[in-house]
């Protein structure tokens, strides 16, 4: 299946997936009437839309706390800029440190559908960023988890629950 639409700011997305258990969903789903390709049957046998404000409410349901879709995308977001960073490993100075923090964070843009500035911004645990500026991203986490103790997670995002658990000890022990 292919998913193109035009997500905030404006940013067009073309993803690409393959899931045929997805994609039977889908198949299924377009058969609704309206111009709408997800949409729901009320109660009364009206349909809805499904919007962002519905997305939201139904996160915050499950979870049982306020979660959004942006905490997903901002927990995506730090972990791959984590992996990315930790692949390029300590930076020699602060050029290098600098231009490779330029570089994961397009990158990271890039997979995420935003610019640079917002990924930056609001999708990129800033502890990431000034632990790889001061080199305590290294010191604190020497190298990506394994995922021995929850295989629900990748080796990065095990890595990312590590790091910022330790920068929060820190933050903690300063103040």
């Amino acid at each position: 299946m292919s998913f193109r639409f035009h997500g905030k700011s404006g940013q067009e997305h073309e993803i690409e997936l393959l899931d045929a258990k997805v994609a039977k969903i889908v198949k299924r789903l377009q058969h609704l009437p309206g111009e709408a390709l997800f949409e729901y049957r009320s109660g009364a046998g009206d349909y809805s839309p499904v919007d962002s404000g519905d997305v939201n409410e139904y996160l915050r349901e499950i979870a049982g706390q306020d979660f959004t879709a942006k905490d997903f995308r901002t927990w995506h977001g730090s972990a791959c800029a984590l992996r990315e960073l930790m692949k390029l490993g300590p930076p020699p100075n602060e050029t290098a440190a600098k231009r490779n923090i330029v570089a994961v964070v397009k990158l990271t843009a890039g997979l995420l559908g935003n610019r640079p500035a917002t990924c930056r911004n609001y999708y990129i645990h800033p502890s990431i960023i000034q632990g790889y500026s001061d080199g305590s991203l290294f010191e604190r986490l020497p190298r990506l988890h394994s995922n021995r103790h929850n295989r629900e997670l990748r080796p990065e995002e095990a890595s990312l629950l590590t790091f910022i658990g330790s920068a929060s000890n820190q933050e903690q022990r300063i103040a």
